[in-house]
């Protein structure tokens, strides 16, 4: 598989984002700069600042779990295991191979500017690029003829240190599974409730109180 060019030349992939990148308002502050409502870092933001040509709602087979110690929301990161059974609430934004680069670069807080090689993981599925949380590249295979390339952390589901996520962290992938899949607040609860790290000190009751995602006058 490779990655297909769009008219003006420029080769685009869809970023399969699960974790707080479901929001798009969360999503625009990687591609134009910015911090994120309840986030504590300030992103700088990709070389190209377009929005995405578009995005759409996927499910991927696999599970969305919670483990390590989040900087920007404190509590446990979101990490996606494709090997595992169930399906995961995702959404596909159609960007450059350049955004995705300077986004993946983002989460590992470094300083976008420098183009992955996409070569081993959208020809084997997947490519560990390094030892860090997002330094593994997943293809879960491609949409409309552009891959579908997401990152996780290179441990597996079953190897992992699991961590509650925060509250601040949980509401914004709330309205993103709203905003992107059109699920209600008891849906949405139940569901982000139930995976691994949550699950035992999340109730959906629990995560159905904390309310909807609030933008401030000020921004």
């Amino acid at each position: 598989m490779s990655a297909s060019r769009a008219a003006g030349g420029e080769r685009l992939v869809w970023y399969a984002a699960y974790g707080s990148n479901l929001d798009s308002a969360r999503f625009a502050c990687y591609l134009r700069g910015g911090r994120p409502i309840g986030g504590a870092h300030t992103h700088l933001g990709c070389r190209d600042r377009r929005p995405p040509l578009r995005d759409v709602p996927l499910l991927l087979s696999g599970t969305l779990y919670f483990a390590q110690e989040s900087a920007v929301w404190g509590g446990g990161r979101g990490f996606y295991d494709p090997q595992t059974n169930g399906r995961m609430p995702c959404r596909g934004y159609l960007v450059t191979e350049g955004q995705f680069s300077d986004v993946a670069a983002q989460e590992m807080h470094r300083s976008p500017g420098t183009d992955l090689d996409l070569t081993r993981a959208l020809a084997h599925g997947r490519d560990r690029i390094g030892p860090g949380r997002y330094e593994t590249l997943v293809c879960a295979g491609e949409l409309d003829g552009y891959p579908l390339l997401t990152f996780t952390a290179p441990v597996a589901l079953a190897d992992a240190e699991l961590n509650p996520p925060s509250a601040a962290y949980l509401r914004v992938l709330a309205a993103g599974l709203a905003e992107s899949h059109g699920w209600g607040p008891w849906h949405t609860a139940s569901y982000l409730a139930s995976r691994p790290g949550a699950a035992g000190h999340w109730s959906p009751n629990a995560v159905a109180a904390l309310g909807p995602l609030v933008v401030p006058p000020s921004e």
